[in-house]
């Protein structure tokens, strides 16, 4: 063999050597990297496991929000309509002359001077003179209490919601 052809087959068996190393580094390397993606995946999985269940429970907190939301509405629309219904009752009542509206007649007994009543409108409440209001000034009255009563009625619908909304 001739120094050439001797330096060649050393060329050789350190390029087959080299070779056989990559190989071995390709494949511990190649190991490595299915490890890190199968742990990589365990991880996923894991911390999607978890958003799912937070995302559950976030929506479980929503349907119950939502139904009390409902109840309270319910019950405050109940509450409305009861009063609108008393309300229209006592209004047919005062235009069918069923009820009048009186007030107490004050009595000032220093002056002498009482503010006369008509021998109809009259009552005795505890001693006390009465008299009957006028049917339009009655009416105008249970507007003014109907309204009252209807604010009053969203009021506390409007505090219950802001007490749920602020619960959550």
């Amino acid at each position: 063999m001739t120094p050439g052809q001797i330096l060649c087959a050393v060329l050789m068996a350190l390029a087959i050597g080299f070779g056989g190393a990559w190989q071995v580094q390709d494949w511990r390397l190649g190991e490595r990297l299915a490890e890190q993606a199968g742990q990589f995946e365990k991880e996923l999985a894991a911390i999607s496991n978890k958003a799912s269940a937070q995302a559950q429970a976030e929506q479980g907190k929503r349907l119950a929000l939502e139904q009390q939301i409902v109840g309270q509405d319910q019950k405050h629309s109940k509450e409305l309509s009861d009063a609108q219904r008393n309300q229209a009752r006592l209004r047919d009542q005062l235009a069918t002359a069923d009820v009048r509206l009186s007030v107490l007649l004050a009595e000032d007994s220093a002056s002498g001077c009482n503010v006369p009543a008509a021998t109809g409108a009259v009552s005795v409440v505890h001693a006390a003179r009465r008299a009957q209001l006028d049917p339009a000034h009655s009416q105008r009255n249970i507007r003014i209490t109907d309204d009252g009563d209807n604010a009053i009625i969203a009021l506390r619908a409007c505090q219950a919601y802001v007490h749920v909304m602020n619960t959550k």
